[in-house]
C-alpha cells in the first residue's frame, strides 16, 4: 500500500530525488511521532509503503542518523531515537539565539514574491478554527516555521532550525492531548509573519523571542 501524503509534505516543494522524497517522508513520521520514540524501522517496508527501492530509503535513513532522528545500532537495526526532555533547555537555548535572527534577517531581505507567500501563508492561519485537529495545527505550525527559515536566506542557517525544530515537534507531540489550546499558540504566527511582510526586523525578531519561550514555558508547566 503507498504511503498517503500529508498535509506537510503537500506544503513542502517537491524533491529532486527518491532519497530526498523518502528522507521528507519519514522525517515527517518521525517528527509527529507516527513512528514512535524507540521503535524499530524496517526499511524493507518503508520501501515498498512509499514505491521506492530499499537504496533511497537508506540514503533517507543515514540523513536521519545525522539529524539524531533515527540510531542505527550494529546487528539490531535502525530505530527511533527517544525523545529526551533533558534536552529541552539545550534546543530552546539555541532556538532563543537564532531564530529572533533569522526572523529579523527575513524581514530585512525577503523577496517581493517572498513577502506575498508569507502574507497569504499569514491569512491561511488566521482562520484556523479552535476545534480543528491539533495534529493538523501542528503542522501548520511546521510550516510556518520552515517556510520563515525559507524567507532568512541562509541555508546554513535554515539546515540548523529545521532540524531544532524537528526535536521541539517530537516535544510538543508527546504533550499534545495535553496542551490546552494549540491553535492559539500558532495564530501567533499572524503578526509575526505579517511584521517580516512588512520589512520590520525589531518586532519580528521580538514575536520569535517570545514564541519560542512560550513554547518552552508550556511544556515546562506539564511536567
Amino acid at each position: 500500500m503507498k504511503l498517503a501524503q500529508s498535509t506537510l509534505l503537500d506544503a513542502l516543494p517537491a524533491a529532486g530525488t527518491h532519497a530526498d522524497r523518502a528522507y521528507e517522508i519519514v522525517r515527517e513520521r518521525l517528527i509527529m511521532l507516527d513512528i514512535r520514540p524507540g521503535e524499530p524501522i524496517n526499511d524493507d517496508r518503508l520501501a515498498d509503503e512509499m514505491g521506492f527501492g530499499r537504496t533511497p530509503v537508506r540514503e533517507a535513513l543515514k540523513r536521519l542518523e545525522r539529524e539524531r532522528l533515527v540510531v542505527a545500532y550494529p546487528r539490531r537495526g535502525t530505530f527511533a531515537t527517544g525523545v529526551d526532555m533533558t534536552d529541552l533547555s539545550d534546543i530552546s537555548e539555541i532556538r532563543k539565539q537564532l531564530e529572533p535572527s533569522a526572523a529579523a534577517r527575513a524581514a530585512r531581505s525577503a523577496s517581493l514574491e517572498t513577502r506575498d507567500r508569507l502574507s497569504a501563508l499569514a491569512d491561511e492561519i488566521a482562520d484556523i478554527s479552535p476545534d480543528e485537529d491539533p495534529r493538523e495545527v501542528l503542522r501548520k505550525d511546521i510550516r510556518v516555521h520552515r517556510e520563515i527559515y525559507r524567507a532568512a536566506g541562509n541555508p546554513y542557517l535554515e539546515d540548523i532550525l529545521v532540524s531544532l525544530d524537528s526535536h521541539a515537534t517530537r516535544i510538543w507531540c508527546l504533550f499534545l492531548d495535553r496542551l490546552p489550546d494549540v491553535a492559539s499558540h500558532v495564530v501567533e504566527h499572524v503578526a509575526l509573519l505579517r511584521a517580516i511582510v512588512d520589512g520590520d526586523e525589531e518586532t519580528a525578531a521580538k514575536l520569535t523571542l517570545s514564541h519560542v519561550s512560550g513554547f518552552e514555558q508550556a511544556i515546562r508547566s506539564l511536567l
